[in-house]
């Protein structure tokens, strides 16, 4: 999941290994920085993020039945196209197959699903994605698919505070690049005399806003 959250100009947010760093430091509320050898006040501020989807993705695969695409254009009845995907479907040499109850067959979409009798007839096509279809004296190699049901779980929105990340209002511009105000920041943060810990990651922007996602 990936919450996006707007990070504005002159801010920066600095996540740590441990929660605990922080809390603490957010609690402390100002910190002293020193940048390009002057000092500057920011302010460490808790802030909400975007809202986030949390799911579980299920995929159940079918014993029984196999998708078929690529189903050549015969110039017979579509009950013959049926009886002959039956047919080949029915004498499989791969280890699957067997007797078929029921064919689907889609002429526009030259699509079919075979269903078989017997639950596992499928696990032969499993490893074979080209099959051999005869038909009008040709073999056609047609792409092969167990069929399967998905479906979503447990679907969530939801906001949040991040436990582990800081963000700093109020850094003073310099005239260096961002990315050494984001290395003297870092440095600072990680000074376990300033209330701080170990880092995990570092965001700071000085000229124009930017997107960041978080991920859970």
């Amino acid at each position: 999941t990936k919450i996006p959250f707007k990070l504005n100009q002159n801010q920066a947010l600095l996540t740590f290994e441990d929660e605990e760093v922080a809390q603490r430091l957010t609690k402390m509320g100002k910190h002293t920085l020193n940048l390009d050898g002057k000092t500057t006040d920011v302010k460490v501020t808790p802030f909400m993020l975007g809202m986030g989807i949390k799911f579980e993705l299920h995929v159940t695969i079918s014993g029984k039945k196999i998708n078929v695409s690529e189903v050549p254009e015969l110039s017979i009845p579509d009950d013959w196209v049926r009886d002959k995907l039956e047919l080949n479907f029915y004498k499989s040499e791969h280890g699957g197959g067997g007797e078929v109850e029921d064919v689907k067959y889609d002429k526009k979409s030259r699509t079919a699903v075979i269903t078989f009798l017997r639950p596992g007839a499928t696990d032969g096509f499993v490893r074979c994605t080209k099959y051999p279809f005869f038909a009008n004296g040709r073999c056609y190699r047609l792409p092969v698919s167990p069929s399967t049901n998905v479906h979503l779980e447990k679907l969530q929105l939801y906001s949040g505070i991040s436990k582990k990340t800081i963000l700093l209002k109020g850094i003073r511009e310099t005239e260096d690049d961002e990315e050494n105000v984001q290395d003297m920041i870092e440095i600072h943060f990680q000074k376990p005399s300033n209330g701080g810990g170990e880092t995990e990651r570092i965001k700071y922007v000085s000229k124009v806003a930017t997107w960041v996602c978080f991920e859970e």
